[in-house]
């Protein structure tokens, strides 16, 4: 399996606090892993030191086979890999307009066919040319979600970083976006990692996950393990009956 994301002893510290320690994992191309745990578990932390938003102390990171260093990245990096926000209340400018939106990382990675990718972006998450113009605040939670997958579609990326992209919405919502996701990487053949404290998403959107627990990864295990509850550690298992009493309820 050749590796999109490899991560080998990775570590980061807050304040002498562990938020990840010596975590290592590989993202094959073209797969969708997903990355759960409890909260402060580490696995935002672990997104965002592969997105480039937070550094890391000791430890390898590789994309596509191409070693960074602990916070600087390229212009080549960013239309490689890019990021959909939890929240999309906070990862759009209220003052830009979506066209704007779409169209500032293209100006910035000097693409051409400006209209045709602004036009591609947008009816690849289903909204029509008629919300170019519109800002965030005259937009609906899924219509902002759509916009933020559109930006970070727009570079044709060939990583996709999800950090619970749809906890934020109502569950009428939910199924609509990650449907969307769904067919982008199909269409697009894009690796996703994805974090989520949702096992029933993850299990759903992904072919392998791994389990974090304060700041470690507790094991790495195929997604149908969740459904034949195939567990080697009993963290997961405890993971997952909280999880189905959360939706039971």
């Amino acid at each position: 399996m050749t590796s999109a994301v490899s991560i080998r002893d990775m570590v980061v510290t807050y304040d002498g606090f562990a938020a990840l320690n010596h975590v290592s994992l590989d993202v094959g191309a073209g797969e969708s892993f997903g990355i759960v745990g409890e909260s402060g578990s580490g696995k935002s932390t672990l997104l965002r030191v592969v997105s480039g938003l937070a550094s890391f102390e000791r430890g390898s990171l590789a994309v596509n086979g191409r070693p960074y260093s602990s916070s600087r990245r390229d212009k080549e990096f960013y239309r490689t890999v890019q990021m959909v926000f939890q929240d999309p209340y906070g990862s759009l400018h209220p003052r830009q307009t979506v066209d704007r939106l779409l169209l500032e990382p293209l100006l910035i990675n000097g693409f051409d066919n400006i209209e045709a990718r602004i036009t591609r972006a947008l009816d690849e998450v289903g909204l029509g040319s008629g919300f170019r113009f519109r800002y965030s605040h005259q937009l609906s939670g899924g219509q902002r979600q759509r916009v933020a997958i559109a930006r970070a579609l727009i570079l044709e990326p060939k990583i996709l970083l999800l950090d619970e992209p749809t906890s934020a919405l109502d569950a009428s919502i939910q199924a609509e976006i990650l449907n969307l996701l769904e067919q982008a990487r199909r269409d697009r053949d894009l690796t996703f990692v994805m974090v989520s404290h949702d096992l029933g998403v993850i299990s759903h959107m992904c072919e392998r996950l791994a389990v974090m627990k304060q700041g470690e990864v507790v094991e790495t295990v195929p997604a149908k393990a969740l459904e034949k509850r195939e567990f080697s550690a009993d963290y997961t298992r405890r993971l997952l009956v909280a999880s189905e009493g959360f939706r039971r309820n």
